[in-house]
């Protein structure tokens, strides 16, 4: 198979992290003899000062052109002032705008090698494995903004339209899994979260019988995340909930730099990034952890060019490659000495070449 796939390293630790996933997807192109082309372009601050944009006409030109997109991070104290008219999350806001994804997957899932870094006891952590769907481009974080002298508002505007096509993706996610999903909101207060019910209820209902549909108000599912975690298959929510809760779920794993993300829309090339930040005060270093960009170049591999034993392969050779030790210091702790980022990616990379086929579709 031929596939072109964008990179956007970005900012801070981005670039490093980025080119570790790019040494797994040659090793993946060289396993299963698949053509992988890689186009490179600016994004965040980084573009800023090259261009005076966050998103350039080029970026996003090549962007739209791929198969899948990568991304590092974008941001960084240089361009933190909150009151510049243009910061680098604007491109990212304007990127995922500009692809139409929607949806946000984030899967959550514990390692018995990560177990110890983990803040929640270990009888909480056997067999958690969460999927996260995030509404990604409605929401308070899109709506008209205002601000004067003495007052300031967002506007969070949901449609039907918007809620339904997330909760079809959750559901039919669910139906590949464990069959439930929970649809967090607040409809005891806000507008917004009772359309998402009501509409969350009706496409269950008639499209998707067979799934189990929870409702969990947002403050409740944050207590729940931490109390009982295993309890949650597929979660779908809303922009901001999302957001927070995503965040806060991801130190269940023991590393935020572990895990990955899949941005996917209607039609045309996903958006794949680690969920963790730019991470200034560690970036050049080369001590940045690349899993979570390399298993998010494993989901691209699975959602947008449908190689889903090359996905399972990358997944396979990560955690073996965690499980013998190999990692960054967030990974096997401050008081041993981590890998670099470069070993880490070499080493994933070397375990895809022994991963049989069966046993990482397996």
């Amino acid at each position: 198979m031929r596939g072109l796939i964008t990179l956007l390293p970005g900012d801070g630790i981005g670039p490093e992290v980025t080119a570790g996933a790019r040494v797994v997807l040659e090793a993946v192109a060289r396993r299963f003899g698949h053509r992988f082309e890689f186009r490179t372009g600016a994004i965040g601050g980084c573009a800023i000062d090259a261009t005076g944009t966050p998103l350039p006409d080029e970026t996003l030109a090549a962007c739209r052109a791929a198969d899948g997109v990568l991304l590092g991070a974008v941001g960084g104290p240089q361009w933190s002032d909150p009151s510049a008219p243009v910061r680098p999350e604007q491109g990212l806001l304007a990127l995922r705008r500009a692809l139409g994804v929607f949806a946000n997957l984030r899967p959550i899932a514990t390692h018995p090698s990560l177990y110890a870094a983990s803040p929640l006891k270990e009888r909480l952590l056997d067999g958690v494995d969460i999927l996260f769907v995030r509404e990604l481009t409605g929401g308070i974080y899109f709506g008209e903004k205002r601000r004067d002298a003495d007052s300031a508002s967002d506007l969070c505007t949901y449609t039907r339209a918007e809620i339904e096509r997330v909760v079809r993706l959750a559901c039919q996610l669910a139906s590949q899994r464990r069959g439930i999903v929970t649809s967090v909101d607040k409809a005891n207060v806000l507008e917004t979260s009772r359309l998402w019910r009501e509409t969350a209820m009706r496409i269950a209902r008639e499209e998707f019988p067979a799934i189990r549909l929870e409702h969990a108000l947002v403050d409740a599912a944050a207590m729940q995340l931490i109390q009982e975690p295993g309890r949650f298959d597929v979660v779908v929510t809303e922009n901001m909930f999302g957001d927070i809760l995503t965040d806060e779920a991801s130190v269940i794993t023991g590393s935020i730099g572990m895990l990955p993300s899949a941005s996917l829309a209607d039609d045309g090339p996903g958006l794949y990034e680690p969920i963790h930040g730019s991470a200034p005060d560690i970036a050049g270093r080369g001590i940045a952890n690349p899993c979570g960009a390399i298993l998010s170049a494993a989901m691209l591999l699975r959602h947008s060019l449908g190689l889903e034993a090359e996905a399972a392969a990358i997944e396979q050779a990560t955690w073996d490659t965690v499980s013998r030790g190999i990692g960054t210091a967030d990974v096997v702790g401050r008081a041993a000495r981590g890998a670099t980022t470069n070993e880490v990616a070499d080493a994933i990379a070397a375990a895809l070449m022994n991963v049989s086929a069966d046993r990482a579709i397996a």
